[in-house]
């Protein structure tokens, strides 16, 4: 077929999905508080008999919640959080910066929001692309991480390149792959001239009024929030409740804290288990890529249900306006040579709300996440010296996988049910932008 021909098509085709996406999806589970999982459900779109189960943005429904309670009062299986001396922790710098991350006028064009990305009903993450796409569809090399329980974390990224969450905030809002927002005052004062943010951030930040400084304290405020304990396995094994989980998981629990050893870099404590140890590992994945051994010629694209198509991945190429491909991890922070592939430890609670996995999203299910360490890793000169083939049964590799699926915090759907709650930040009449005349006063 003609490469010109194909790359229409596949153009078409993606943009026809995008649209689906946006006129179709929709989040409503009132009746029986279920709200993980995409809200474009297509759920049997591999069938030619495909018929949808999304709903519109009309329906979307949540519940507010009292989300500083799980910031002030301890969760079974959870450390008590320590809340920075100069960010003491309110209701109103939650509820500022909640709307903050829902808010997608802080993008350039006014579509895309920090909630776009790290999308609730999917753990805070995405699960339907493996890295993130920003403004006008522009590609990034990682996988979204979670924001539960985020605020345990002494490193942020993968890479580890920030230490703080009021500092996190700004990178993916000026970030030309993500918000792309021009500089540090255009965003400052955009938010300025959106009518009532003024007033919130007073109500906040009494006499400091929008800055950079309250601009980030707020936004950390709201992630700082959502925290997710008292799991299924914590009743069991910090509870002591022999019923809260099955015999799958109490044999899994014994396989990740022995033969597997993933329990090595996944801590747990005797009081309290955060399931990450705050440091960076070489898996392989990170080599894998940059060596090109991960490289397929074609990709199978679906256009339709039950329609699929092989794309030479040189096209894909071609519309891709992230060109490199070669992840260093932590070295391209310190520049150290020994820091080569190195990414950060990702929390294992609410995994199983998390896929796709790895820091590049190249590994699509727990199954396979298992079987990748069971084979060892990939080998190369820097891999971690813990990671090594486990010869684990299918039995042991089962019960594994269930063990990981009782790490699903109680609170979930609550943190979820609220952030619907939440306004999604669509530009109005009153907003600045070019088409209201009001165009950050470049046009006065």
């Amino acid at each position: 077929m003609d490469k010109k021909l194909l790359k229409t098509i596949f153009y078409s085709s993606f943009l026809a999905i995008i649209l689906f996406a946006i006129t179709s999806s929709g989040y409503t589970n009132a009746e029986n508080n279920s709200y993980t999982g995409p809200g474009d459900d297509k759920t049997g779109y591999d069938s030619k008999n495909y018929k949808t189960n999304s709903l519109s943005l009309d329906h979307r429904e949540g519940k507010k919640a009292d989300l500083i309670k799980y910031v002030t009062v301890k969760q079974l299986g959870l450390p008590n959080l320590v809340i920075p001396s100069e960010n003491p922790i309110t209701k109103e710098k939650i509820d500022l910066g909640k709307k903050l991350f829902f808010d997608r006028r802080l993008s350039l064009n006014n579509t895309m929001s920090c909630g776009m990305c790290h999308v609730p009903e999917q753990g805070f993450t995405s699960n339907e692309i493996k890295t993130a796409v920003g403004i006008e569809g522009r590609s990034n090399l990682r996988n979204t991480p979670t924001l539960l329980n985020v605020a345990f974390s002494k490193f942020l990224f993968h890479d580890a390149r920030e230490y703080s969450l009021e500092g996190q905030v700004w990178q993916p809002v000026l970030a030309h792959s993500e918000m792309a927002m021009p500089s540090f005052g255009f965003t400052l004062k955009k938010i300025k001239l959106i009518p009532g943010y003024i007033e919130l951030f007073e109500k906040a930040f009494p006499g400091e009024g929008v800055s950079i400084e309250t601009f980030g304290k707020a936004i950390a405020s709201y992630e700082r929030s959502l925290i997710s304990g008292n799991s299924s396995f914590d009743k069991w094994y910090f509870g002591k409740d022999e019923n809260a989980v099955s015999d799958e998981v109490k044999e899994g629990f014994k396989v990740f804290s022995g033969k597997g050893n993933c329990i090595a870099c996944h801590s747990v404590g005797k009081n309290e288990a955060l399931f990450f140890d705050n440091k960076l590992h070489n898996t392989g994945i990170g080599y894998a890529e940059s060596m090109g051994l991960l490289n397929k010629k074609k990709t199978k694209v679906q256009l339709a249900p039950g329609e699929y198509v092989e794309v030479d991945n040189e096209i894909i190429k071609s519309v891709n306006q992230q060109k490199k491909s070669n992840d260093l991890g932590l070295y391209s922070i310190t520049e150290n040579p020994s820091h080569r592939w190195l990414f950060k430890t990702p929390t294992l609670r609410n995994i199983s709300l998390t896929s796709p996995y790895m820091h590049n999203g190249s590994i699509s299910t727990l199954e396979e996440v298992i079987d990748f360490y069971n084979n060892g890793g990939i080998n190369n000169e820097l891999l971690s010296p813990m990671i090594k083939k486990l010869n684990l049964t299918d039995i042991e590799k089962n019960n594994l996988k269930i063990f990981l699926e009782s790490l699903v915090g109680e609170n979930i759907e609550v943190l979820i049910a609220d952030a619907l709650s939440t306004p999604v930040g669509d530009l109005t009449k009153d907003d600045p932008n070019w088409a209201n005349n009001t165009d950050m006063g470049y046009n006065k």
